[in-house]
């Protein structure tokens, strides 16, 4: 076997919000891959505006850096559990990662997902420990958790030998000690070298490229990105396509690109144990492999874990459907979901009830807000169903998804927290106070049990709670949970809400809408105070008389509306209502509207 010691390919891996993308931005910087006067985002990596939105990487992205010589090819991962796909087939590019671990919160969910993902793979990590300037951090006590981590994790002997380097991204600092000073990231360049093997290769053996991800371009078509486990990429070259390890045909390789900080390259050739992007082969899907027509040898495909989340996408079918979208119909949506189901491994779409109607399943609901927010920035207008678990038959017993949440909350919010989970069917498993306030709690619960949680979470905590869920596994059904416990306020007529109508309408409940907005017959238009729903008149007008009397023509006070984010609109909905999503809007109606 040959050692490509020029090269090294390491993935970022951590919780969500722990901070791998800014570390990538101080690691671009201090690479001098920009220059001085360039003007360059924040968190350059999340290209997505929806990402620089929220906050979170939600597609893996390369990049690579040169140091001392040796090119350094790195992965940014998603740190959200729903995106756990894109995380799976990252760790298929690279020969080690780095563990992001926040100071002060230490290893949660997603990090004990990502890291025994890549222990499953015998890679080795290096752990660095972020966020060192935070006045609360602990960095002592946050290392003995990650190392009971590794242990519980089955990590090997080599695998517990893994260096730590203490971080401060924004700062761009690297420290081998936390009471230390530092200037730059040379210490953990250093580490990477030392720590990360280079990719090793059979140099007599044929070509052999393992496709990780897809990406389109209007001028090349499909550009297919992966890892050139041996033999060579060359610009013309003719390459045999692998599916599932049988000959799927040949094609030849019209562009082939290699990662240069953030840009790609064209070089002529590009060698073993490099990651690359190629154009020419139309037909290839995340998990083929590319090999020599000669001699060709398939690479295993890549698995990616189960959706455990379903929903039904369908057509606007409301009065007020073709007003603000250009995309109305199931040709358009179908056309949508079948391209988004190429580029993304962990959803599956699947025909509904009805011809207008298609079941999408995904590993969560962010992931499927994400899509549905994505097709509405694209001029789409659909309806959305309530979000369902996805239940599956073993041994003749029913068993559903089953998440392990941890809840990080101040210490007077434990009774409440405790008692909502409990009726939600979840079991308190461990329970940690640091004596700075506030209590972490962990509990395993139903995936059921925590769809439409969240919105009350935030409620009952006061906006202070912290909660992360992950999945662990399947259990038996639990049985009935149950939903929201309020009716809604459904309009009964078509018009526009009036000021003087949603003013007698406040003390009937929470009010959605505004004076002037457009309602039809079996749109909500609110929540109730009690549990039955009520059909409301919040079109009517102040009739008015030659009889006044003083004070009655005061100013009305009208409480702001509640506005719905699509994450907390697809919770609050229940079984017989549906979200109506447009570019312009995000409305609440009963399935049988209008």
């Amino acid at each position: 076997m040959k050692t490509r010691d020029d090269l090294r390919n390491i993935a970022i891996i951590a919780h969500v919000d722990h901070g791998k993308t800014t570390l990538a931005d101080a690691m671009l910087w201090q690479s001098g891959i920009f220059r001085d006067n360039e003007q360059v985002a924040e968190r350059v990596m999340d290209s997505m505006d929806l990402e620089r939105e929220k906050g979170i990487t939600i597609m893996a992205k390369n990049m690579a850096i040169t140091y001392k010589g040796v090119k350094i090819n790195i992965v940014d991962t998603p740190g959200h559990a729903d995106f756990g796909g894109e995380v799976e087939r990252t760790l298929n590019l690279v020969d080690g990662v780095m563990l992001l671990v926040d100071a002060t919160e230490g290893p949660l969910p997603q990090t004990r997902f990502v890291l025994g993902k890549a222990l499953e793979k015998g890679l080795p990590a290096i752990v660095v420990i972020n966020k060192i300037d935070r006045e609360d951090r602990r960095p002592q006590e946050v290392l003995n958790e990650i190392f009971d981590l590794f242990i519980d994790l089955d990590a090997t002997e080599e695998q517990l030998e893994f260096p730590v380097l203490y971080t401060n991204a924004k700062a761009g600092i690297a420290l081998t000690d936390p009471e230390g000073k530092g200037q730059d990231l040379a210490p953990l360049f250093e580490a990477i070298l030392a720590t990360i093997p280079a990719p090793q290769y059979d140099p007599a053996a044929p070509l052999q490229f393992l496709v990780t991800s897809l990406d389109y371009s209007d001028y090349v078509g499909l550009i297919a990105v992966g890892k050139i486990v041996s033999g060579a990429l060359k610009k013309g070259r003719e390459v045999a396509l692998l599916k599932e390890g049988e000959m799927a045909g040949k094609a030849n390789l019209s562009v082939i690109y290699s990662f240069e900080g953030l840009e790609r390259s064209e070089p002529e050739v590009i060698e073993a144990g490099d990651l690359a992007a190629v154009a020419g082969v139309p037909q290839a899907f995340i998990g083929d492999t590319l090999g020599d027509p000669e001699d060709p040898r398939p690479l295993p495909g890549i698995v990616v874990e189960e959706p455990t989340i379903s929903m039904v996408f369908s057509v606007n079918t409301s009065p007020l459907s073709g007003k603000e979208g250009k995309l109305l119909t199931s040709r358009h949506l179908k056309e949508r979901l079948d391209k988004e189901v190429l580029y993304n491994v962990s959803i599956k779409v699947e025909p509904g009830e009805t011809k207008d109607a298609f079941k999408v399943s995904a590993r969560g609901e962010l992931q499927l807000a994400v899509l549905v927010e994505m097709m509405r920035r694209e001029g789409f207008e659909l309806s959305l169903s309530k979000p369902r678990v996805i239940t599956r038959e073993r041994d003749g017993v029913l068993t559903e998804p089953v998440e392990l949440a941890v809840v990080d909350i101040p210490e007077e919010f434990i009774g409440i927290v405790t008692e909502k989970m409990s009726a939600r069917r979840g079991r308190m498993m461990k329970m940690i106070n640091h004596g700075s306030g506030r209590v972490r709690l962990e509990f395993a619960i139903p995936s059921r049990g925590l769809i439409g949680f969240r919105g009350q979470f935030l409620n009952d905590t006061r906006g202070t709670g912290l909660l992360n869920a992950i999945l662990e596994g399947f259990t038996p059904y639990a049985g009935e949970i149950s939903g929201r416990p309020n009716g809604a306020l459904i309009a009964d007529r078509p018009g526009k809400a009036v000021g003087y109508a949603i003013f007698h309408l406040q003390p009937r409940g929470t009010i959605f809408v505004k004076p002037g907005d457009p309602v039809y017959r079996g749109m909500i238009v609110g929540e109730n105070t009690r549990t039955e729903d009520m059909w409301v008149n919040i079109t009517k007008e102040k009739k008015l008389t030659n009889i006044r009397a003083a004070g009655t023509d005061e100013a009305l006070r009208l409480v702001p509306p509640r506005q719905f984010s699509l994450e907390q609109a697809m919770e609050f909905i229940n079984d017989d209502e549906l979200v109506e999503v447009t570019p312009g809007a995000i409305r609440l109606r009963k399935m049988a509207a209008g």
